[in-house]
């Protein structure tokens, strides 16, 4: 009965934490119900994230790895570097991906006119270079420790062992509790992995 028990809920992580990368959904236990969850969104996208009303998946964990990426990249990041990081996940421009859709048209273009992107060319570049950027609605939605936080848990480590980004996202908090008028209470600091290890993760 235990060995059953134990089995499940294994078997309900796993499940948890995949919605949690491909979806952006937490799976929560509903206090109201005697074993019964809800799934809740990470982000307030429309739809819940279906960029299409009506159709396809949610786009909010590609969304929150996006955001992860270019905020590890000093809040800034290329095009082509985005690119490669879709291509370790095996998405890839210019291929339909069952869930996501055309990648590239997703994030050039979709994600950029909800405003949770934004992408823009560099100047003095020959070929055309883009970059990509958090949007207005990224940042209102959003907060680094969010993502920071996001990152951390699917790569089982805690937001402290990304070094400079853990520092940069407390300051963040910080700046929006006096914006808020709310005091800021820092996260718990538990005992971390090495920097190496949560370099390796992006």
């Amino acid at each position: 009965m235990i060995s059953t028990l134990c089995q499940k809920l294994r078997i309900l992580k796993r499940a948890s934490d995949s919605m949690e990368v491909v979806f952006g959904i937490d799976v929560k236990k509903d206090n109201t119900a005697k074993h019964s969850y809800v799934l809740v969104s990470k982000m307030n996208l429309p739809h819940n994230g279906i960029v299409h009303r009506g159709r396809g998946f949610s786009k909010t964990g590609l969304l929150m790895n996006l955001l992860g990426v270019i905020f590890m990249k000093g809040n800034c990041t290329t095009e082509e570097d985005i690119l490669d990081f879709l291509g370790k996940m095996n998405i890839y421009a210019g291929k339909r991906h069952f869930i996501f859709g055309e990648p590239k048209k997703l994030i050039t273009q979709d994600l950029v006119q909800m405003k949770y992107l934004e992408y823009q060319q560099v100047p003095g570049n020959d070929p055309a270079c883009y970059e990509l950027l958090w949007g207005p609605r990224a940042h209102a939605e959003a907060s680094k420790m969010r993502v920071l936080e996001f990152l951390a848990r699917i790569n089982h480590l805690d937001p402290s062992a990304f070094h400079f980004g853990y520092e940069e996202a407390l300051k963040d908090e910080e700046e929006r509790a006096q914006a808020s008028g709310c005091p800021s209470v820092p996260p718990a600091v538990p005992s971390t992995p090495s920097e190496a290890e949560a370099n390796s993760a992006l």
